[in-house]
């Protein structure tokens, strides 16, 4: 038996691995629907503002100011972690990373010319991707 699975009394195994990816998997689809539905009608395919258009800096906004992007990051980990090999993997993150910093940074120019100084303060005090890292 793999030392990543744990025996049960049938003698079946349980991935370890696969377990967090499915508590990443259902982590982050949370992320994502709550995200949007604190964005409300402000939710976008396309980075673009709104008549009315608000900063929005509650619920997983307090956290994270690109919280949708998170929680498709960590959907890429999870799924990569039951479907790919690890160095695979590590390429779609770094690739996935490096598309996203470029589409916050356009994302966070039309911000900053909507709201100016308040986005500014938002964004001294609020990770953009990852807590602790970006």
């Amino acid at each position: 038996m793999p030392i990543y699975a744990v025996s049960g009394e049938s003698g079946r195994y349980v991935s370890v691995v696969a377990v967090c990816a499915l508590l990443i998997a259902a982590a982050s689809v949370a992320l994502v629907n709550w995200a949007a539905r604190c964005l409300g009608k402000q939710w976008s395919l396309e980075a673009r503002l709104v008549e009315g258009h608000d900063l929005v800096e509650d619920g997983p906004y307090r956290y994270v100011r690109n919280p949708i992007y998170t929680g498709m990051l960590g959907m890429l980990v999870a799924t990569g972690m039951v479907g790919m090999r690890w160095e695979r993997l590590a390429v779609a993150v770094v690739l996935f990373v490096v598309g996203t910093y470029i589409r916050i940074r356009a994302e966070e120019r039309l911000l900053h010319g909507a709201f100016g100084a308040r986005f500014e303060e938002y964004a001294k005090r609020v990770w953009a991707l990852i807590p602790g890292v970006y």
